[in-house]
């Protein structure tokens, strides 16, 4: 029973750990369930993440606030930015975000236009994007320097339509 039950174990950490690597992966990989597949083409090479998706105003209006279980290749998509109308300038606080967070601001291109890098937990200030965008991209702080992406790199993602 003893060697039964240690078998069951070692397995279990085997299948754990079989997708656990400590450099980004090149390419897409099935998003866990509630994620959408998101990836972004920089310079260095393709990042994957696996994003939760704010399509509501509400959704929106929460985005990570009170989270800080943010994956380390997780975020949210805020898309479309905004729910309803065209493109338009985004700004973003963090009040009630007790996490920092980057975040990248997307033209309706899929490029992207600025990334506010390690935003102030908690902080009230406002976060503009500086011209029109058509979605916004949440990440764990820090990351975008991590994977070094720059603005002007282009994020895509499942449902995203073309143009």
């Amino acid at each position: 029973m003893v060697v039964a039950n240690a078998r069951a174990a070692a397995l279990a950490l085997v299948f754990a750990t079989a997708g656990c690597t400590a450099a980004p992966t090149t390419q897409a990989a099935e998003a866990p369930a509630g994620t959408i597949a998101l990836t972004i083409a920089s310079s260095n090479g393709t990042h994957a993440f696996a994003v939760e998706r704010a399509k509501t105003e509400e959704a929106q209006q929460r985005g990570l606030m009170f989270r800080t279980d943010i994956p380390l290749n997780g975020g949210m998509l805020f898309a479309p930015y905004p729910p309803k109308g065209p493109p338009r300038e985004a700004s973003f606080w963090m009040k009630n975000t007790p996490s920092p967070l980057d975040i990248l601001f997307i033209r309706p291109d899929g490029t992207i236009a600025r990334i506010a890098e390690n935003t102030v937990p908690q902080s009230e200030a406002q976060i503009p994007s500086g011209e029109p965008v058509s979605a916004v991209l949440e990440l764990r702080g820090g990351r975008a320097l991590d994977l070094g992406i720059s603005e002007g790199d282009h994020v895509s993602w499942q449902g995203r339509p073309a143009k």
